[in-house]
């Protein structure tokens, strides 16, 4: 499930069973080869290992061969492979439940692929584990010529959609995409062996009902989305992500598979199979709406679908009184809020954005996991997960009738977002009128946004700061198929020059609603609702570090030419007897990085009074190769350094997002924790602790803290949040008061940053809290380096006061929210969140690099 709430209340009532009477198609294929996560425990010594070249790759890295051979080349169905077995594992969390195993699933699929001509396997990507990521199609057979022209028409559907709205061959033979997403929080497992059994059936059935979906249809199955944790029976990956909370970073190689799922594939129909609510649990959501939906699409075949699950659901027969099952509820009919659907970092809600009409999460009811895996008996447990399974099923079987019951109008819906979208027509405001057929309808449902004519990300001498942020964004972009152009000459646009070079994100394309998701800075919605499900703002336009200028104008032309990647910026200045120095700016994670990269290598770099890095003239060498790898820029300079810059080993007892946002920066990090400190830590192993999550100084040992109070005093803390100004005050570093806000409170924020050469030199003008804090009391010694704007600086996202007037925007506004002294840095934000805020990143690696 999402995150932990109160239990939704099922109001729904049960209805007849939907039924699906599915078989195949006699086309004659090819021949082919054979929680919050501030609140949670901390990062583990496993989690995050990512490797130095993450900073290149984390982003940005394709998962490529799901349609194309290897020649690029389009091949038919079935793609039949053999699969290599994986080494059997005893230990595996689904053996308890009476659940496939992941090293069992391999074989299983082999034999799938041998019941006939109808199932394919490919290999998606692997997991940041090294598992395999299975993705199956199931379809009629399809020659190399008959896919060519499928994958033509999913073409002209988002390209051309005027046109493929009147195009008879996509009304008559186009293969309307479902995708079905299982397992994607790994200790959720049902949906794998539901989605196993399902395919087993439309593998071997042969009713003319089967025939006629697969004739029509492609249904993909994203096996198990988290192998990592089906393994380990834990929500997150390998590094300790939740990857339902990745998708508009995109920092896991699981979401970047399913990012690249999504835009092949094409969707219109998608189900991503959870636990655990009881009852059933069946999206669409209650208010707030994404504002940057085709809503009144998505909300008319999203409802209509529910109720088809719903029904299928609940006429299992599954009872409170016999089975323990409530009747299955839909969150948008029978909540007022809790459960919304504003941000896009779930995969549902990501979905969308590449044409996806029609898209749920689904909960199913009993639990399996936690205490409940450790406590219940074994025969509770299996009984249990076999009423998951069949609850799975159903909804995916009743997903699967839906599509092929109304396969013409989801595909005309489809069209009609991407038409929306080129053509730039205004959004339809959901109503009774505009979405009949879906009852309790009201104006807290309307959520709509005015579409920029374009963004630019401007080029020129005044951009050169945030050049590698720039490239970082555009590629990012770019990975998730969002258009973007260059300037082959200087240009005006909505009254302002801009130069030769800069980028331009044209919002009348297919994908304009994942260009404006991203880039635009969001809403305040604190006023909508008093509770929301997770974040509620992250705008890449304000994070990422790059500028940003959005453009609304009715006039638009631009000397420009599309681009595959963003330009390179690394460069290393000229050499020369009157500048023989380098400097580096340390502004961006990615010069972090290279500077880390560095000072590994032995380089004597030191800090310039700016806060950049001067590099010696002999060190040229290796800084050519750092701005090839990091794509940086090495200006030459006559400046002096000041204090000498060192590679710093870092302590950190944070979260799994913050770890790998360090180890993204290439930081020595070693993860620590209370129990980790009371067993006995060398502390001559750090030079200084970075402490956010985990770590309380009143559960230490005398030892422990004696241990750690020595360190503090000769090394240095960096602090984030409630947990670092707690082991601040223990420790009497810095004479402060830390301010708690509202624990529920998240968005993007307006900060003042400090002038010259501290810990904010050169940050954003904004920044991303979540639990904001800030700090009163300041004495002697305290240095501010950032506060928050003064009137409301909240931007977007959702942050009310408390019932006692306290903890609010207003009570934050004006009041400091980083501060420092000799031996301490406390922030009040969240500049490493989940790994994605990158334009804030280099404030906390100035401080991890100055406080020892």
């Amino acid at each position: 499930m999402r995150l932990p709430r109160p239990v939704l209340i099922a109001t729904a009532t049960a209805t007849a069973a939907a039924t699906l009477l599915l078989t195949p198609n006699g086309a004659v294929a090819d021949p082919a080869p054979p929680v919050r996560e501030g609140s949670g425990p901390p990062a583990s010594a496993a989690a995050a290992k990512a490797p130095e070249s993450a900073t290149e790759r984390a982003l940005t890295s394709p998962v490529t061969g799901l349609a194309p051979d290897s020649t690029g080349a389009v091949r038919g169905y079935p793609r039949e492979q053999v699969l290599a077995p994986d080494p059997e594992n005893p230990a595996d969390k689904s053996v308890k439940l009476g659940l496939t195993p992941y090293h069992a699933i391999a074989p299983r699929l082999n034999a799938l692929q041998r019941l006939g001509d109808r199932v394919s396997v490919e290999v998606a990507g692997r997991s940041a584990g090294g598992h395999r990521l299975f993705l199956v199609t199931v379809t009629a057979p399809e020659s190399a010529r008959q896919a060519r022209a499928q994958e033509r028409m999913r073409e002209l559907i988002e390209n051309a959609p005027v046109a493929a709205a009147k195009d008879p061959a996509v009304k008559r033979d186009y293969k309307a995409p479902v995708f079905f997403n299982n397992n994607i929080h790994g200790n959720e497992w049902e949906g794998t062996d539901a989605s196993l059994k399902l395919i087993e059936k439309l593998a071997t059935a042969r009713d003319g009902s089967t025939a006629d979906l697969l004739a029509h249809h492609r249904v993909y199955f994203n096996i198990t989305a988290n192998p990592d944790g089906r393994i380990a029976g834990t929500r997150a990956n390998a590094n300790g992500f939740d990857l339902n909370r990745d998708f508009v970073t995109a920092s896991q190689p699981e979401v970047r598979a399913m990012r690249q799922i999504a835009i092949d594939k094409q969707p219109a129909l998608m189900v991503d199979l959870h636990g655990y609510v009881n009852g059933t649990l069946i999206e669409p959501t209650t208010p707030p709406h994404g504002e940057n939906y085709e809503y009144d699409l998505f909300l008319k075949n999203t409802y209509a679908n529910a109720l088809g699950m719903e029904a299928a659901v609940n006429g299992l027969g599954y009872t409170p009184g016999k089975d323990g099952v409530e009747p299955a509820q839909i969150p948008f009919r029978d909540q007022e809020e809790g459960w919304d659907d504003w941000p896009p970092i779930f995969t549902p809600q990501y979905m969308p954005f590449h044409g996806t009409v029609a898209a749920h999460t689904v909960e199913f009811p009993m639990a399996v996991n936690n205490d409940e895996y450790d406590e219940l008996p074994v025969a509770e447990l299996r009984r249990r997960s076999a009423i998951n399974v069949a609850i799975a099923g159903a909804a995916m079987r009743a997903s699967l009738d839906y599509a092929r019951t109304h396969r013409s109008s989801l595909v005309a819906d489809q069209i009609e977002v991407f038409r929306r979208s080129v053509t730039g027509a205004a959004q339809v405001p959901v109503s009774p009128e505009t979405v009949p057929g879906v009852p309790g309808i009201g104006p807290e449902d309307v959520y709509t946004t005015d579409f920029p004519r374009a963004y630019v990300i401007p080029a020129g001498a005044d951009a050169q700061r945030s050049a590698p942020a720039a490239a970082r964004l555009v590629d990012h972009l770019l990975a998730n198929d969002v258009r973007v152009s260059r300037a082959t000459a200087d240009f005006r646009l909505g009254g302002k020059a801009y130069a030769k070079g800069s980028y331009v994100v044209d919002l009348r394309q297919p994908k304009r609603g994942m260009a404006n998701v991203m880039l635009a800075d969001g809403r305040d919605i604190s006023d909508k609702v008093s509770v929301m499900y997770d974040i509620s703002g992250w705008s890449l336009g304000r994070l990422w570090g790059a500028t940003v200028d959005t453009v609304r104008t009715s006039k638009f032309a631009v000397p420009d030419r599309a681009v595959r990647a963003a330009a390179k910026v690394g460069y290393v200045a000229p050499g020369g007897s009157g500048a023989p120095r380098l400097r580096l700016r340390l502004d961006d994670a990615r010069e972090i990085a290279a500077l880390n990269s560095l000072l590994a290598d032995g380089v004597a770099a030191r800090r310039a009074a700016d806060g950049s890095a001067i590099v010696p003239a002999s060190a040229r060498g290796k800084a050519e190769a750092a701005a090839r790898r990091y794509d940086v820029a090495f200006d030459a300079t006559k400046a002096t350094g000041g204090a000498p810059l060192r590679r710093v080993r870092v302590a950190a007892a944070v979260t799994p997002g913050e770890l790998f946002a360090l180890r993204e920066m290439d930081f020595d990090v070693i993860p620590v924790s209370t129990t980790v400190l009371n067993a006995g830590f060398d502390w001559s192993r750090a030079d200084v602790l970075f402490a956010s999550s985990g770590l309380d100084p009143e559960d230490l040992t005398p030892a422990a803290r004696t241990a750690l109070d020595t360190f503090l005093a000769r090394a240095g803390l960096v602090g984030r949040g409630a947990t670092g100004a707690a082991l601040n005050a223990a420790a009497g570093l810095l004479a402060v008061d830390a301010v708690e806000g509202n624990p529920d409170a998240n968005g993007v924020v307006r900060v003042v940053n400090s002038t010259g050469g501290g810990v904010t030199a050169g940050a954003p003008d904004h920044s991303f809290v979540y639990a904001p804090v800030w700090f009163t009391g300041l004495g002697a010694g305290v240095r501010v380096e950032q506060s928050y704007a003064r009137g409301n600086p909240l931007v977007s996202g959702h942050w009310r006061a408390l019932e006692d007037g306290d903890g609010g925007p207003a009570q934050a506004a004006g009041r400091a929210s980083v501060v420092s002294g000799p031996h301490a840095v406390l922030f009040g934000t969240e500049p490493l969140f989940r790994d994605h805020p990158k334009g804030e990143f280099a404030q906390v690696a100035r401080a991890l690099l100055t406080v020892p």
